[in-house]
C-alpha cells in the first residue's frame, strides 16, 4: 500500500496525499528541468499524483522508491508535454499551409456549402454516413468502421466513392 501523510483540506479535514512535500518538490524540479513551463507544473505535480492513486486503486504495490518512482513518472510527462507542444506546431504548421492568401467571399462560401449539401443530399445513405462522420464529425476510419461495424476498408471505399461523387457534381454544377 502506499505510504500516506495526512494534509489538512479545505474544511478541516485530513487529507490522504500520496506524495510528501519532499516529493512533491523533486517532481517539480524535474519537470522545470525537463521544460515544463511554470504555470503547468501544478498539473504535472497532479499527473504524478493521479498515477500513484490508481496504481493503488489497481491493488499493485507502491514502488520501493516513490520518490524515484514519481522523478521517473515526471521525466515521462515532460516527455509527453514536448510532444504533444511539437505536434500542435505541427498542426499550426499545416493549417497555415492550407490557407489561401485570398479568403472566398460569404457568397462564394455560401454557394459552396449549398451545393454541398445538395450533393449530400444525394449520396446513397451509407455514403453520406461515412462522409458526414469523417468530415464534419471529424473521426477516424477506424473510430467510423468500429461505429458502423464495418471493416475500414469499407469506410474508405465508400469514402473515395462519395468524394469522388460529390467533386463530379460540385463540377457538374460549375461550383468549383
Amino acid at each position: 500500500m502506499l505510504r500516506r501523510t495526512g494534509r489538512r483540506g479545505q474544511g478541516g479535514d485530513v487529507v490522504d496525499d500520496p506524495l510528501d512535500a519532499a516529493q512533491e518538490r523533486r517532481v517539480r524540479a524535474v519537470l522545470a528541468l525537463g521544460g515544463v513551463p511554470q504555470a503547468d507544473l501544478p498539473d504535472g505535480v497532479q499527473q504524478v499524483r493521479l498515477r500513484l492513486l490508481e496504481r493503488a486503486a489497481k491493488g499493485y504495490e507502491a514502488p520501493c522508491d516513490v520518490s524515484a518512482w514519481a522523478a521517473v513518472v515526471a521525466s515521462n510527462l515532460a516527455m509527453d508535454w514536448h510532444r504533444a507542444k511539437r505536434r500542435q506546431e505541427r498542426v499550426g504548421e499545416r493549417l497555415a499551409s492550407l490557407r489561401q492568401s485570398e479568403h472566398p467571399s460569404g457568397e462564394d462560401t455560401s454557394l459552396l456549402s449549398l451545393a454541398v449539401a445538395r450533393g449530400l443530399d444525394q449520396l446513397p445513405d451509407a455514403q453520406r454516413q461515412v462522409v458526414v462522420l469523417r468530415f464534419y464529425a471529424d473521426l477516424p476510419v477506424r473510430d467510423i468502421a468500429h461505429e458502423l461495424g464495418v471493416p475500414e476498408g469499407t469506410v474508405k471505399s465508400r469514402l473515395h466513392s462519395a468524394v469522388r461523387a460529390l467533386r463530379a457534381r460540385l463540377h457538374e454544377d460549375e461550383v468549383v
